[in-house]
């Protein structure tokens, strides 16, 4: 067929020598030829089932890769840009560029509402797969039975209700990156499961048998201190090593002090876009008691702060309401020398009084350890005194 053998049908007699008849040579020409174009088609048709086959799951991964888009452009209405100059924020993102361009594993520890998911963006953003799809799972948010359908998909008739077949975040991130929040509240039986996807990237579906392999790049990250989750028998210590290839832990809003005036004015502008509102005056008191607030909630809080300030303000000033245990200690005005001397005790509590080093009051205040106890020793600064 086409100038190509597909087959070989012929004809022999043992007894003796016999020549053919070019009539039956015909004949049996016309015979191969009838097998060899069965033959033909049914190749071809195995062809065409198999390219429609694979047109169809691609068609399916596309709807898929479509309503994931959509639902993340619905709920992608807050600020994308990571804002602050301090050198805590600074370290962080140093390192992130350093890892963006690799395929390494990266875990993003942090408080909540520090902004570790952001970061995720960012890596992924500077990555090669940047082109596509970064997938979120948030493994606190789902039940403990839907976490593994949720991350590796089921088969038809998995479970009672599994209707169809599902396919699941691991093979929507194939040649993209997966972004696993809150990791340490994966169940530990499905830790054994993400383990086999780090190690060699594969797994099979809820309910299946087949083995499938992808290739992704996973950025997880967790408020947990997955060392002690390991210690008390919660979290494998095998995926803890898989996972913490490269760590990047995010500081608190309240050790970067310096980045909050920036983070409000860039939270006025959002929500002043949003409401139509133009905001161009806060209060230089209540900017100093947010500036000493320790922030428990971190960035989160903060916005939430700001959009409440923005709901309630009618004029050109921001009208912020603090949380009462701080607006009661800032109502009195304090002279320039007693704000800066409780912004540096402020500083020396949040680090145990530990004035040089790496996270040092010092370092946390961005100024030289040197200075520091200058001005300690000028503002009359000791730890004795702020017990008495």
């Amino acid at each position: 067929v086409g100038q190509k053998p597909v087959g070989a049908l012929t004809f022999t007699t043992v007894n003796r020598k016999k020549s053919w008849p070019d009539e039956t040579v015909k004949r049996l020409k016309l015979i191969g030829e009838i097998f060899a174009n069965a033959l033909d088609r049914k190749k071809k048709d195995q062809a065409l089932h198999k390219a429609l086959s694979e047109i169809k799951q691609l068609k399916n991964h596309l709807q898929k890769e479509n309503i994931y888009l959509k639902e993340e452009i619905q709920l992608e209405h807050q600020h994308v840009e990571i804002i602050g100059k301090s050198n805590a924020i600074r370290q962080v993102l140093v390192q992130v560029e350093q890892v963006a361009v690799t395929d390494a594993t990266v875990l993003i520890s942090g408080e909540t509402g520090t902004g570790k998911e952001l970061l995720a963006k960012e890596i992924h953003k500077m990555s090669p797969r940047k082109d596509s799809l970064l997938v979120k799972v948030n493994c606190a948010a789902l039940p403990a039975t839907l976490v593994e359908n949720e991350l590796f998909g089921r088969e038809k008739g998995a479970y009672t209700g599994a209707l169809s077949k599902q396919m699941g975040r691991f093979e929507l991130a194939d040649d993209a990156s997966i972004f696993l929040d809150e990791i340490g509240e994966l169940p530990l039986e499905l830790q054994t499961k993400l383990l086999r996807v780090l190690q060699d990237g594969q797994f099979e579906r809820l309910g299946g048998t087949r083995t499938i392999s992808v290739d992704v790049r996973i950025i997880a990250a967790t408020n947990r201190d997955l060392e002690k989750a390991v210690q008390t028998g919660r979290f494998r210590q095998d995926l803890y090593y898989r996972l913490n290839v490269f760590p990047i832990k995010v500081p608190p809003l309240r050790k970067r002090p310096d980045d909050i005036p920036e983070l409000l004015w860039s939270f006025v502008r959002e929500f002043g876009e949003k409401m139509g509102k133009k905001i161009d005056r806060v209060s230089q008191r209540r900017l100093e008691a947010l500036i000493h607030y320790r922030w428990p909630g971190n960035v989160r809080e903060l916005r939430n702060l700001v959009e409440r300030a923005m709901i309630l303000s009618t004029g050109k000033s921001l009208q912020l309401e603090l949380p009462k245990h701080i607006s009661q200690k800032t109502d009195r005005v304090l002279t320039l020398d007693a704000a800066q001397r409780q912004h540096i005790i402020n500083a020396l509590e949040t680090t145990g009084w530990r004035v040089s080093g790496k996270n040092g009051a010092a370092d946390l205040l961005d100024i030289h350890p040197k200075t520091l106890e200058s001005r300690m020793k000028k503002l009359g600064i000791t730890r004795k005194l702020t017990k008495s």
